[in-house]
C-alpha cells in the first residue's frame, strides 16, 4: 500500500529513512503549536489559547496530510509566522477587525488561492511579481516578527517621547529570553534537530523551576476548537476587507511558491526547463489547507521552509508529510503544557525566525536604486506601521513610481501594475 502510495521505490527511498525524516521536520516546526496560539490568543482578540491550539495542531495535520496523500511531496503544513502575527497585530488591533471577520479574509484568501492554484494565472502571477518586492516583502515580515519578539520578551518597551525604549535588561524574562536566543543559536550551528522548541522548553523549564513562572499541568484532553465556523463577512463588500484578504493572499502565496520551488530543487522535482514538476498539486493542498485552517478557526495554513530539515535526512516522498501529520496529532494531548510556557519562553524564537527571513536582504540588487528604495521601504514599513499590507501597499506604489519616473518602463508588467492599483485603492478604503 505505501508503495502504490508514495512511490517508495521509485524515489529511491525507503520506510525507515521517510519516517526519520518526518520526525526531523516536526522536531523543527514543533514551536508553532506554542507560538500560534500565544499570537492568535493576545489579550484583547478574544481568542482562547486552548481553541486555538487545537486549531493549530487540526489545520497542521489536514494540511500536511493533504499535501502528503493528494500531492506526495514531502513538505509540511502548519498556520504561517508572520501571517499570524498580521492577523493579530495588524488586523484585530491596528485595523480594529474582530477575529471573526480576520478569520473570513483568511478563508476569502484561500477560496482565491485555490482558484489561482487551478488556472494559469499561478505561474503568471508568481513570475510578475519582481524580485526585489519578493525579497523586499520577505525581509520586512522577518523585522516584523522581530519587534513582536523584542516586546514579548522586555527587551524593548514603549516610550512616550521616543516611541520605544529599552526594557530592564537585568530582569528574568529579558536574561531567559536571551538565553533562549543563544540556546537556539547553538543549536541551529551544531546541526541538532528541534534547536527552536528545544530552545524554548529550556527556557519555560528553567521559569517553571525558579519560580518566574508556573506550569499548570501536562496533559489533558484535547480543548475543543471552539472557534470552529466563526467567520463573519458582514465587511466583505468593503475596500478595507479586500485589501487585508489580498495581503493574506499575497503574502500566502510568496511563501508558498519560495517554499515550494526550494524543496522541489532539493528533491530534484524541476526539469530540464527550470519548471516545477507536479507542482499543481503542491499549491492545491497549500491553498485548501488555508481554507480549512480559517474555518477551524486559526491564520493562514502554508508550507513550512522548515521541511528541508526532513530532506536533508533523506526524505523524498509524501510518506514524510503523513508522518508528521500524526506527530501534530499526538500532540493535541498537550495543552495544559502549551499553555504553560511563558511568553518570553516564544519570544526569542520569533526573532531567532526573523533572521531567517532577513537573510533575503542580501540577494536584492544593490546596483539598482529603482529596485532596492521600494524593496527596502517595503520591509521598514512593516515593524514601523506594525502592518504587513501597510508595507506590501507602499513599496508597490513606489515601485511603479520609480519605474515610470524613471523612464524604466520595460521594467514593469501588469501584475506588478495591477497590485499597485489596488494598494491605492486599499489606502483610498482605510
Amino acid at each position: 500500500m505505501l508503495e502504490k502510495l508514495f512511490k517508495l521505490s521509485a524515489s529511491g527511498t525507503s520506510l525507515r529513512k521517510e519516517v526519520m525524516a518526518g520526525f526531523a521536520t516536526f522536531l523543527t516546526m514543533a514551536y508553532i503549536m506554542v507560538i500560534n496560539p500565544s499570537i492568535l490568543s493576545t489579550e484583547g482578540t478574544g481568542m482562547s489559547f486552548g481553541a486555538v491550539f487545537t486549531a493549530t495542531i487540526l489545520a497542521a495535520a489536514i494540511g500536511t496530510l493533504i499535501m502528503g496523500l493528494y500531492a506526495n511531496w514531502p513538505v509540511a503544513l502548519a498556520p504561517g509566522m508572520g501571517l499570524n502575527a498580521f492577523f493579530t497585530f495588524g488586523v484585530i488591533f491596528g485595523m480594529g477587525y474582530t477575529y471573526q471577520q480576520a478569520l473570513a479574509a483568511v478563508f476569502v484568501a484561500g477560496v482565491v488561492f485555490i482558484i489561482l492554484s487551478v488556472t494559469p494565472a499561478r505561474k503568471y502571477l508568481i513570475n510578475a511579481i519582481p524580485r526585489s518586492m519578493k525579497l523586499g516583502i520577505g525581509a520586512g515580515i522577518g523585522l516584523f516578527l522581530a519587534i513582536i519578539g523584542f516586546i514579548g520578551s522586555g527587551l524593548v518597551v514603549d516610550n512616550p517621547a521616543t516611541l520605544l525604549s529599552i526594557g530592564d535588561v537585568s530582569s528574568a524574562p529579558v536574561l531567559l529570553a536571551g538565553l533562549g536566543l543563544v540556546i537556539m543559536t547553538v543549536l541551529d550551528r551544531l546541526g541538532v534537530p528541534g534547536a527552536v522548541i528545544i530552545g524554548i522548553l529550556v527556557v519555560s523549564v528553567i521559569a517553571w523551576v525558579t519560580g518566574v513562572s508556573s506550569i499548570g499541568g501536562i496533559v489533558s484532553a484535547p480543548p475543543a476548537p471552539s472557534h470552529m465556523f466563526e467567520l463573519d463577512f458582514s465587511l466583505i463588500a468593503t475596500g478595507g476587507f479586500i485589501g487585508v484578504a489580498f495581503a493574506f493572499l499575497f503574502v500566502d502565496f510568496l511563501d508558498t511558491a519560495g517554499t515550494l520551488t526550494s524543496v522541489a530543487n532539493l528533491t530534484s522535482r524541476v526539469n530540464e526547463n527550470g519548471e516545477v514538476e507536479d507542482v499543481e498539486r503542491a499549491l492545491l493542498a497549500d491553498s485548501a489547507a488555508t481554507t480549512v485552517g480559517a474555518v477551524l478557526g486559526t491564520s493562514n495554513t502554508t508550507s513550512y521552509i522548515e521541511s528541508a530539515a526532513g530532506i536533508r535526512e533523506g526524505g523524498k516522498t509524501g510518506l514524510v508529510a503523513v508522518t508528521v501529520a500524526a506527530l501534530f496529532l499526538v500532540c493535541l494531548f498537550f495543552a495544559p503544557l502549551a499553555q504553560s510556557i511563558p511568553a518570553f519562553a516564544t519570544a526569542p524564537a520569533l526573532v531567532f525566525v526573523a533572521t531567517l527571513f532577513l537573510k533575503n536582504l542580501k540577494d536584492i540588487d544593490w546596483d539598482d536604486v529603482t529596485e532596492y528604495v521600494p524593496a527596502v521601504l517595503a520591509a521598514l514599513l512593516m515593524p514601523f506601521t506594525y502592518s504587513i499590507s501597510h508595507g506590501i501597499a507602499v513599496g508597490f506604489i513606489t515601485y511603479v513610481l520609480v519605474k515610470v519616473l524613471s523612464g524604466r518602463f520595460s521594467d514593469l508588467n501588469l501584475g506588478s501594475i495591477v497590485i499597485a492599483a489596488v494598494s491605492v485603492l486599499y489606502f483610498v478604503a482605510i
